[in-house]
């Protein structure tokens, strides 16, 4: 098995989730080391379309979205292990445990996506997921997610 280091574009990302914008919350993917952890970027903006209800005088990126986001970071490591056809499958949230919260996040910010594999059993796959933002903690959680044929 090989150590080395994948990184993925737009493009590449485009093809592995079936997410489109506005929902399609990860930008880049700076290091992927299969089986193993994925490091990926989601760039936060003002123009994203919750900011103007969430909250209109201070936005911040609602909690639910950053863990979005750390799910599509999720699925993208396990779709680099795990053959797929996008097109025919769809990724599942099944659970989130100890999901904390430690800091807002805002426009301008770049949110850093860390995903490490913990373990897969019985279609079930488990990460220890952060979310930073310049080096500290903005959200934490562990993720359970399966992969379900669409039958399309």
């Amino acid at each position: 098995m090989s150590t080395e280091k994948i990184n993925l574009d737009i493009h590449k990302i485009l093809t592995l989730l079936p997410h489109r914008y506005p929902i399609l919350l990860v930008d880049r993917v700076l290091e992927l080391e299969p089986h193993k952890s994925i490091k990926a970027i989601k760039n936060v903006t003002i123009n994203e379309p919750y900011f103007q209800g969430h909250f209109p005088t201070r936005p911040v990126m609602p909690g639910v979205l950053i863990l979005e986001a750390l799910a599509q970071t999720a699925a993208l490591l396990t779709f680099a292990e795990e053959p797929h056809d996008p097109a025919k499958t769809l990724y599942y949230f099944v659970g989130i445990d100890g999901a904390r919260f430690k800091r807002v996040v805002e426009p301008g910010d770049q949110l850093v996506l860390n995903v490490h594999f913990e373990r897969y059993m019985r279609g079930i796959w488990k990460f220890k997921a952060r979310a930073e933002v310049d080096g500290a903690t903005a959200a934490e959680a562990v993720l359970m997610c399966t992969v379900k044929d669409t039958d399309a």
